[in-house]
């Protein structure tokens, strides 16, 4: 079966009761010929270096990114060391993403506010320890550090990939990354334009726009899912980032900020606890419907499986150079894949590696 790398999902969606689901999701994928297998991070049970040794150890041939992890909560060189681990661990299957993660969350766990300066710095570091550099006094704005050094003998072509949402993480990534991961619920405006900011970029640093691959992170949720995991999986994913970043996820689309003002200013809303997508009933979940327009909703892929394959095309025509099926596990993925394959143009992806920022 030909591996398609055009497409990838994310282990482990929303919040799961254990981390060994992963390893039936991870076979599933590969068995149903996805190209990638994206893990995010959470603190609680969603570590992302135990996951990617975890996903490295039961595939084969997916390519696997951290999307995302933040570069500030190990040392340099800890990362670095992961990064080449898993580079040979998977025989250069592995790309490193990092993200500027929440800033209330970081500023509640008492963690710097991360930065676009330092996350360009950090690729910079990054790549020239990759190459068996032994980099001394470094003083910017990643921090000083009298050596940085892992092997010298190392030659190593590791990808780095980040999240982006801002304009200019978009340009960062066009300049100084490999791959690029845009959040999930963009509008089409909004997609086409982080395509052209960050292929903008990568010609502006004489870089080959082509080479810098992006993706759209594309909710994926057809109509043959339960519709109670359904509303979990559409209205609650947008509320729970709506709780943590709604003005950003606003402003990004040129969504209306009063419709966000009225969702902050509910009444239950403003006394729930927790992430919406991982603890409201569906109940719950049904009130905050009645507070999110259908038209922000409506950048998923949703319906049939020939109408969720449509949708995942149309985000190839926006730009993107690849689409990751967010939200949904390879098994409740199977039925759109295998529609999406049947009528699959191979020939249009074959430049693509299964590393996603290869």
């Amino acid at each position: 079966m030909d591996q398609m790398n055009e497409l990838g999902f994310y282990t482990l969606p929303g919040a799961p009761k254990s981390p060994q689901d992963l390893l039936h999701e991870v076979r599933k994928g590969e068995e149903l010929g996805l190209g990638s297998c994206f893990i995010s991070e959470r603190f609680n049970i969603k570590e992302a270096v135990t996951l990617s040794g975890a996903v490295g150890a039961v595939s084969t041939n997916l390519g696997i990114a951290t999307a995302a992890t933040n570069h500030n909560t190990r040392h340099p060189l800890v990362t670095a060391s992961y990064a080449t681990t898993m580079h040979r661990l998977t025989g250069g299957r592995f790309c490193l993403g990092i993200g500027r993660g929440i800033a209330p969350l970081f500023a509640a766990y008492g963690m710097p506010k991360i930065t676009t300066a330092q996350m360009e710095d950090f690729a910079q570091v990054m790549k020239r320890l990759f190459a068996g550099e032994v980099i001394l006094g470094h003083d910017g704005p990643l921090g000083k550090y009298p050596v940085l050094a892992l092997d010298p003998s190392f030659s190593e072509d590791i990808p780095l990939g980040i999240t982006a949402f801002g304009h200019n993480t978009l340009e960062l990534a066009g300049r100084a990354f490999d791959c690029v991961i845009l959040h999930t619920f963009f509008s089409d405006e909004t997609t086409r334009r982080c395509v052209k900011a960050v292929k903008d970029a990568a010609e502006r640093a004489g870089r080959d726009p082509s080479k810098v691959r992006v993706w759209s992170c594309f909710a994926t949720i057809g109509d043959h899912i339960a519709p109670d995991l359904r509303l979990k999986k559409t209205v609650g994913r947008l509320a729970t980032y709506l709780q943590g970043y709604g003005d950003l996820m606003v402003s990004t689309n040129n969504w209306d900020p009063q419709v966000l003002q009225r969702f902050r200013d509910d009444d239950f809303v403003k006394s729930f606890r927790g992430a919406l997508d991982g603890a409201a009933s569906t109940e719950q979940l049904e009130h905050i419907a009645s507070l999110i327009p259908d038209e922000w909703l409506d950048s998923a892929a949703m319906g049939s499986p020939a109408q969720c394959v449509q949708s995942i095309r149309q985000q190839f025509d926006l730009g993107v150079d690849g689409v990751i099926l967010h939200g949904a596990t390879p098994d409740e993925l199977e039925p759109i894949i295998l529609e999406y394959r049947r009528t699959r143009q191979a020939e249009l992806f074959k430049h693509l590696s299964a590393n996603p920022g290869g």
